[in-house]
């Protein structure tokens, strides 16, 4: 392994470690702490984080992992008869598909129909409920794979 690919995978294992992390703590006690909390206090939290999770560190790690692992995909393909090409291109489409796309078509407009609830409303409750159904599912996908792509691509460097 050359090393501009080792050094492109190896940021690519440490930032889908850092978001399986994160999607992590969000699928193992903070969506639960926040059900906890009533739906108007839930709400009100859940759209403050939303608001907050857009900001350079975050979104330097989701998005650059995931240019990452395009050229990982294209090197694997390109290269595809060198070792471990099977585990770069398996653990990059795991991210992008099962972390950047999910988190796209499901998480973002869940977030997005959540912004729109007013927390004190009658229906809030309702919504509240259906919500963390829903994306509780997507998040406990993505987690599984950006920990499945961070174990692939790990396998890639050895």
């Amino acid at each position: 392994m050359n090393k501009l690919l080792f050094i492109l995978t190896l940021s690519s294992v440490l930032g889908c470690g850092l978001i399986a992390g994160v999607f992590f703590a969000f699928s193992t006690f903070v969506m639960r702490a926040l059900a906890r909390l009533q739906p108007a206090q839930g709400i009100g939290a859940m759209q403050s984080i939303n608001r907050t999770v857009i900001n350079p560190w975050f979104l330097g790690v989701f998005l650059g992992t995931a240019v990452a692992c395009i050229l990982l995909a294209g090197s694997a393909i390109w290269r595809w008869h060198q070792p471990g090409s099977v585990y770069l291109l398996a653990g990059s489409l795991l991210y992008l598909i099962g972390t950047v796309l999910v988190t796209g078509v499901f998480n973002v407009p869940l977030n997005d129909t959540l912004e729109s609830v007013e927390p004190t409303s009658e229906d809030a409750s309702g919504e509240w409920d259906r919500y963390l159904t829903k994306w509780m599912v997507w998040n406990h996908v993505r987690t599984a794979a950006a920990l499945l792509g961070t174990a692939l691509l790990a396998l890639a460097l050895w």
